[in-house]
């Protein structure tokens, strides 16, 4: 395994939420250099380009695990102006500020109650948080919440949680209760090629309905 490899495998080992905030806060400053370079990251390019086919240009958005604003980033060049920025990690979200494409920034934990009102925003998008160590699957709850119904919430997710780790019952779960409805699911693909290459993720689009 790679020294770049031993970084990612060091975030999904944090024991707790505080330890992975610790963890962000201190990759901050070379995770964009880190990704490009050594892992070929194209979670938020895939993720933004299935939003683009539901997402209105005047839509309010929320990058929930905003990082270091990648998602916002491509978000604005795609002609989006209303991007709030969410993340656990205040070191991500200082250098997310340098990108200066948020129009607010908010320091909450996917996974506990997002201090957002109910139909806050027209689309979340979420990308390499459902993963490893991370959000856990009822985070899309406080998601969906926040989500006005017509809008979408937009997430990656790797095929193995998606079996295993509670999201294939919560992703049913909400569809029964009248929640959300499935838009769109990408086929299984390498986001990471480079630095977890035996690693796949899908990006899923869903319509919050109620």
């Amino acid at each position: 395994m790679t020294e770049e490899q031993n970084v990612i495998q060091w975030v999904y080992a944090s024991k707790n939420e505080q330890e992975l905030q610790e963890r962000y806060d201190e990759w901050a400053k070379t995770y964009e250099s880190d990704l490009d370079r050594d892992f070929g990251w194209y979670g938020p390019l895939w993720a933004v380009e299935a939003g683009a086919r539901y997402i209105p240009k005047d839509a309010r958005i929320l990058d929930a695990g905003a990082g270091t604003g990648l998602v916002g980033k491509l978000l604005t060049e795609a002609g989006y102006a209303e991007i709030v920025a969410m993340d656990l990690s205040e070191g991500m979200l200082a250098e997310a500020r340098k990108k200066n494409v948020y129009s607010a920034y908010h320091q909450m934990t996917m996974g506990e109650p997002l201090d957002f009102p109910t139909d806050s925003f027209g689309a979340v998008v979420t990308v390499g948080v459902l993963t490893v160590g991370h959000a856990p699957a009822h985070s899309l709850d406080e998601l969906v919440r926040v989500t006005r119904p017509g809008g979408h919430v937009i997430f990656t997710l790797r095929p193995d949680l998606y079996e295993e780790g509670g999201f294939k019952e919560k992703h049913a779960e909400l569809e029964s209760a009248g929640k959300w409805k499935l838009a769109e699911v990408g086929d299984p693909t390498q986001i990471l090629p480079k630095g977890e290459p035996d690693v796949y993720h899908q990006v899923w689009v869903f319509e919050v309905t109620g």
